[in-house]
């Protein structure tokens, strides 16, 4: 139960790390709000449950797919405005970005706390997502969290297409590689990093809404996981999804069977100060894209 527990820890990190992982490889961009597109992405899928419980109950079965969508969309949308209007001033100043997303992090945090109250607040689950799955009289397996790990894998999968499979991916990646170059045979940079950063974003929100199967939603929701989203994306080496995954794994796990035998707060420290040794012996990280200079 203990590993399940880690791998359910595992799929949160890697949702949340996928879309920071795109948009600090590709832009370098230090984006201290990605935890608030992740409660935008909840809220919606709670909203959305309060009508469909209110107005339309016989389609309660059915719309937590729906709401993934919406989650994915609002979180896009915001992302894509944040990146036009502010971001995209901010290109080659990493101090100034991280500054102002942090700021940008204070105002969505009080402006979800205006609209929806400092509460904690929940989203009404499908029965599908209820209850628990027992192979064996010993071991019973929580049907929300194989559901989250399901999430994680088909987003992973959907990531990795994009990324290797699409022109989308294939103009990214040659922007990763040399942006000049990029420009020079045609490719508009500027519209690439601006999709791109909108598409972590929208990441963010599928994370919101797989989130609200294992927890409640709340202002603050989404910093709680920042500070260990951005380990796992240094860790795994800056733009690598590989990278991203068995830092995800790893971190997960570790923290998850040290809590069995620690605290919680003794389990982190321990993680951490391994991940600290690691990093000095090999700053890039576990696995580092291959850039042509």
């Amino acid at each position: 139960m203990q590993g399940f527990a880690g791998i359910s820890l595992f799929s949160v990190f890697l949702l949340m790390a996928l879309g920071l992982a795109i948009i600090f490889g590709q832009m370098k961009v230090i984006n201290m709000a990605h935890g608030e597109f992740l409660t935008a992405g909840s809220y919606t899928t709670v909203l959305l449950s309060d009508l469909v419980t209110k107005y339309f109950p016989a389609a309660l079965s059915y719309y937590f797919f729906i709401a993934i969508v919406m989650a994915f969309i609002v979180a896009f949308l915001l992302g894509y405005i944040l990146e036009k209007y502010i971001v995209s001033f901010l290109y080659e100043r990493p101090l100034d970005t991280l500054l102002a997303t942090w700021g940008i992090s204070m105002v969505l945090q009080q402006s979800f706390r205006l609209i929806f109250g400092a509460r904690e607040d929940s989203a009404t689950m499908p029965d599908w997502l209820m209850g628990s799955w027992s192979p064996t009289e010993t071991i019973s397996i929580p049907i929300n969290g194989m559901f989250l790990l399901f999430m994680s894998v088909l987003m992973t999968f959907i990531v990795i297409m994009l990324m290797y499979r699409s022109r989308w991916g294939l103009r990214v990646r040659a922007t990763v590689q040399n942006r000049d170059m990029a420009n020079a045979v045609g490719i508009n940079s500027k519209k690439v990093d601006r999709w791109t950063f909108a598409m972590g974003c929208g990441l963010a929100g599928v994370a919101g809404a797989a989130f609200t199967t294992i927890g409640s939603v709340s202002p603050s929701a989404g910093s709680l996981y920042i500070v260990d989203t951005f380990i796992v994306v240094v860790f795994g080496g800056a733009g690598s999804i590989l990278g991203t995954i068995l830092s995800s794994f790893g971190i997960a796990q570790s923290q998850s069977i040290m809590e069995f035998f620690l605290t919680g707060v003794l389990a982190k420290v321990f993680v951490l100060l391994s991940i600290v040794g690691i990093l000095m012996l090999r700053p890039q990280g576990l696995l580092a894209n291959k850039i042509r200079q």
